[in-house]
């Protein structure tokens, strides 16, 4: 669980790297990003890459629930008879199962909107001949209720990973008084970057670029 979180953890960065491109001015945007999905659908390592990130994620999800039926199962179903856990857990660590499945939702509905049309659907090619994903982007982008849909998603990411980079950590042994501390700032800075950029980017998008770009 702790190995394919961080795992994943370290896609993000990779992933909002590339998507940073987006904030260009268009026509500069159009060129790099287009360029950039070509390499991601071409490349030979990339590929590779992709398909170990397809398996972590479902890894991740099927040891999540894994875990959870373990737990239940260890308490026999029964409700604590004193439970006072939101006094030393913040909610979103008692609920990172609801986290990730609305997730794992989104990843679907991510995924069907522009993975699943650059590879399986006729598309619009740009002035160099490559697939013209930008265009699909923007045009999603330009829909109020899919900028809302995305920004939540982007927060619920935001307190999943508040809490799981924090535990990844934990679960693989590094815990002690000397890290715990550092360890603990690195992930709400990373968090908040994090969220913050792939916040930022369909906002933008949404109030300054258009679909009828020449």
């Amino acid at each position: 669980m702790a190995l394919t979180g961080l795992f994943l953890c370290v896609f993000l960065v990779i992933h909002l790297a590339g998507n940073l491109q987006l904030l260009l001015p268009a026509d500069q945007a159009r060129i790099q990003y287009n360029l950039y999905s070509e390499l991601l659908s071409h490349n030979l390592f990339i590929k590779a890459v992709s398909y170990l990130l397809y398996a972590s994620i479902i890894a991740h999800a099927v040891y999540a629930l894994v875990l959870t039926i373990q737990a239940r199962r260890a308490r026999g179903q029964q409700s604590y008879a004193y439970d006072k856990r939101d006094s030393v857990s913040p909610w979103y660590v008692r609920s990172m199962g609801v986290l990730g499945t609305l997730l794992l939702v989104f990843i679907v509905i991510h995924m069907k909107d522009f993975w699943y049309q650059y590879k399986f659907t006729e598309m619009p090619l740009d002035a160099e001949g490559r697939k013209d994903l930008y265009t699909i982007v923007v045009a999603a982008y330009q829909e109020w209720w899919y900028v809302a849909l995305y920004v939540v998603s982007m927060l619920v990411l935001g307190f999943h990973l508040l809490h799981g980079f924090y535990s990844a950590f934990q679960s693989l042994g590094v815990y002690h008084s000397k890290y715990n501390g550092w360890i603990r700032r690195v992930g709400q800075v990373y968090t908040f970057v994090i969220t913050a950029g792939f916040i930022v980017i369909p906002i933008y998008i949404h109030f300054t670029q258009n679909t009828d770009l020449p």
